[in-house]
């Protein structure tokens, strides 16, 4: 009895204990809260112990619910739904993704874990988007920039990489045995922590417009460009470049019926490849004309009107960190993402700028916008017409990550949302979504029409949200998030880059302005 009452008391002494010392705590990091460092670390490390044991408690009963379904020969329970992967898993407990309703809603198909990603996989996908067909702006680049150019697309690789290391190391925090453990899922994850707790959702909010403008713009640059090569491959036919662009988003209205991308992703391996010798023969041919490469050309100075531009479409060959987070939360070894980010750019980098140098020497001051159109007209058809085909099928990828993003905003937050959901029940796809659809396509072929710019508009886009999203928003995420656990010099390259890239994307943007004005006022087209 004796024993049974001295155990109560020392538990209660001790609940006080410890109740005192996280009031205590709790003060001590709101004080840092106020000053605008991290949020209240213990209450968040308590958020995430929380988060950690839900997620825990969702794997383990998905996966028996996996192992029961097995044994009753596929008939599994009617709440398990479809699970859309680690990056859509909903911290409140509210399960599965909203992807189950879009399929079809049937609430009995089995929730199935989506299978890791290789470190070498995961370096494909790096490379597909950052080695992409946008780099058939580059020799214009180093048009107005000369060796310049050159060292900001080696520039570019090296802020770029380190910007994507320092952005996925904010989705982590220590828990109590000083291990890391991924908290946040997604980029705007961590701009809504950096916004907490006084406005919670606007980094969301930030991120969120910044990407529905790149991709809306990258899908803007599929049908210029599309239209664009067609025309020069066929000069001698009655069809203007606006009139290209229309056809070529005539081919594009599908795009508003489509409820994922299992279609369209079987061409993607076709369409990298299609590119990768599409390259490799246009790099042929200048070298097949070394002899004539006009070194002289390649200037050390800069023109200070246009260079701002170049800057722009470098930095716009290298976004990749919207889809990082999800990437790496994907792969089988998370510790080889680094490895990964580093040889992923390094490769880049060296073929970025081989392509670039190659091409401008061998057109020097008659480089066009698209390197392509230098080309002989026999290669240049043939040439174009794989490009064009590698657009098209390009376009349903930004156009339907544009479409989740607006959908999950204006029709799918909960309770929040401003119109009511796109799908129906059935999972089949409501007017006003179709509306939403094909109104964004033809957006695409107005800016197309009227803005026939691709150098500018390329320009403008990674100085906008190019910049903001390689740049800016990582290394101000990264001083917010993990201020207290920097060395000197990493806050130094996290300030030095934020200035840098502010510079750049303000300088960038005004000049690519200017340039589309200029194109307006006198009428001038690609």
């Amino acid at each position: 009895m004796a024993t049974l009452i001295r155990s109560k008391l020392s538990n209660k002494l001790s609940n006080a204990a410890t109740a005192v010392s996280n009031k205590s705590q709790a003060k001590v990091s709101g004080m840092f809260a106020r000053m605008g460092f991290q949020a209240a670390t213990d209450e968040e490390a308590l958020g995430f112990a929380a988060c950690d044991d839900l997620d825990y408690d969702h794997r383990q009963g998905m996966q028996m619910d996996i192992l029961t379904s097995d044994e009753l020969g596929g008939e599994g329970s009617g709440d398990s739904g479809g699970l859309d992967g680690d990056s859509h898993y909903q911290r409140d407990g509210t399960g599965p993704s909203r992807s189950a309703s879009k399929d079809g809603g049937s609430t009995n198909e089995l929730a199935e874990v989506r299978p890791k990603i290789t470190a070498w996989e995961a370096g494909w996908n790096v490379t597909n988007a950052i080695q992409g067909m946008f780099v058939l702006g580059l020799p214009y680049a180093i048009l107005h920039g000369g060796y310049l150019g050159l060292f900001l697309i080696i520039f570019a690789a090296v802020v770029c990489c380190y910007t994507g290391k320092i952005l996925i190391s904010c989705l982590y925090e220590e828990d109590e045995d000083g291990q890391l453990v991924r908290v946040r899922d997604s980029y705007v994850d961590i701009a809504n922590a950096c916004c907490a707790p006084r406005f919670p959702t606007l980094g969301g909010h930030v991120v969120n417009v910044a990407q529905i403008i790149e991709l809306v713009m990258t899908c803007i640059l599929y049908v210029v460009v599309s239209g664009n090569l067609m025309y020069n491959s066929f000069p001698s036919m009655p069809i203007s470049q606006k009139s290209w662009a229309i056809i070529a988003t005539a081919a594009l209205l599908p795009c508003a019926f489509l409820k994922n991308l299992k279609a369209v992703s079987k061409f993607s391996l076709l369409c990298t490849l299609a590119h990768f010798v599409i390259n490799v023969l246009v790099i042929a041919y200048c070298l097949s004309r070394a002899r004539d490469w006009a070194w002289d050309k390649v200037k050390f100075y800069i023109d200070v009107k246009k260079f701002p531009i170049s800057i722009g479409i470098i930095v716009f060959s290298y976004t990749s960190q919207i889809f990082l987070p999800s990437l790496e939360g994907n792969m089988q070894k998370p510790s080889e993402f680094h490895c990964m980010m580093n040889w992923t750019h390094i490769a880049a980098c060296i073929l970025k700028g081989l392509f670039a140098l190659v091409a401008y020497l061998t057109w020097a001051d008659e480089t066009k916008e698209v390197i392509t159109d230098n080309l002989p007209s026999g290669i240049r058809a043939v040439v174009n017409i794989f490009l064009v085909a590698k657009a098209l099928l390009s376009y349903p990828l930004p156009f339907f990550a544009a479409v989740e993003v607006l959908e999950k905003t204006f029709f799918q937050d909960g309770g929040r949302a401003f119109f009511p959901d796109c799908y129906g029940g059935d999972g089949r796809l409501k007017s006003w979504g179709l509306t939403l659809r094909c109104s964004l396509v033809v957006f695409t072929l107005l800016m197309a029409i009227y803005v026939p710019h691709f150098a500018l508009l390329m320009g403008l886009t990674g100085s906008l949200t190019g910049a903001g999203l390689c740049f800016l928003l990582p290394s101000i995420f990264h001083l917010k998030l993990l201020w207290r656990k920097l060395q000197w010099h990493q806050v130094f390259f996290d300030v030095a880059i934020f200035v840098i890239g502010g510079i750049c994307s303000i300088s960038g943007f005004i000049h690519s302005m200017e340039g589309l004005i200029e194109a307006f006022k006198y009428n001038i087209e690609d």
